[in-house]
């Protein structure tokens, strides 16, 4: 039976800068168009937080059945190792779906916008087919797009949304700075299991590209990045420069990519892009606050 301390690390705490991120930019945006809500924006992260666990949890469910974590450099799984059964682990997997609707529909409830339960379905949809069902995308390439429209331009401008009731192009281009950083995370994973995916004909973006392209994307996504804090600041304030922070902690994993780190030597790269993201969005935030 696994312990306590084993189910924290399957719901892999350290990704949670993907949930949080796009909140916290989103939010700031709102505040920038006069329209900061406390109790939308904590629902908000809820939803994200959720889906972040829940997301975790089903891979780990679906990979695990599959026999995918075979060969694996990473950070243990629960049904891989056998520290739990697959049932619990789905279970785990649909409780957390089951919080973020419920703060969904509080979402909705008080934005009053009740198509955004359809937005909020597919994303829940989307968590659970990237790696689950007969013909997952994540198994097809697709990850990176998902989790860029999902935890990227869905979550931040979303968040904007329900609070200012518009989005303004500084939340679309936050969304899309956050949104590059959220899929370099899943680069740099993917491109520490090139060879285990290849291995259990797991077609991910990284295998399709190989290692040279994988590690060329990263690098352009980063430069892609730089520039959309400049834009923000543009747009906005000179103080959304703040963000750079967060450029500056991402080119640090990118100087790695780039050397060739491979293996667990790219862990240390996918703490550094977590790190950036929340670094990035909370500079770009109080840059707006003080300007």
């Amino acid at each position: 039976m696994a312990t306590a301390s084993q189910w924290l690390e399957g719901a892999r705490p350290r990704t949670l800068p993907a949930a949080v991120s796009p909140i916290v930019a989103g939010s700031g945006a709102a505040f920038l168009a006069n329209g900061f809500n406390v109790t939308l924006a904590v629902l908000c992260l809820v939803v994200a937080l959720a889906l972040q666990i829940g997301v975790n949890f089903a891979n780990d469910y679906s990979d695990g059945i599959r026999g995918t974590d075979a060969v694996r450099v990473g950070p243990m799984r629960l049904v891989g190792s056998e520290a739990a059964s697959p049932g619990a682990v789905k279970s785990a997997a649909f409780a957390s779906f089951g919080v973020a609707a419920v703060a969904g529909v509080a979402v909705v409830w008080l934005s009053g916008y009740w198509w955004l339960l359809i937005v909020g379905a597919a994303a829940i949809l989307a968590a659970w087919f990237y790696t689950g069902g007969k013909h997952p995308y994540g198994y097809v390439g697709l990850g990176e797009l998902m989790v860029f429209v999902f935890f990227g331009l869905v979550a931040v401008m979303g968040t904007t949304y329900v609070q200012a009731h518009r989005v303004s192009p500084a939340s679309f281009v936050a969304a899309v700075a956050v949104g590059l950083v959220a899929c370099q995370v899943l680069v740099a994973n993917n491109l520490r299991d090139i060879a285990g995916d290849s291995e259990v004909g797991k077609r991910t973006l990284a295998t399709r590209l190989g290692d040279r392209g994988t590690r060329t994307l990263y690098l352009v996504m980063t430069l892609v990045v730089a520039a959309a804090v400049v834009v923000l600041a543009v747009l906005t304030s000179w103080w959304a420069l703040l963000g750079l922070g967060g450029v500056v902690v991402l080119a640090l994993g990118t100087y790695s990519v780039m050397k060739g780190a491979s293996g667990r030597d790219l862990i240390r790269v996918l703490q550094l892009t977590g790190m950036s993201e929340l670094l990035l969005s909370f500079g770009v935030a109080i840059g707006w606050l003080i300007g």
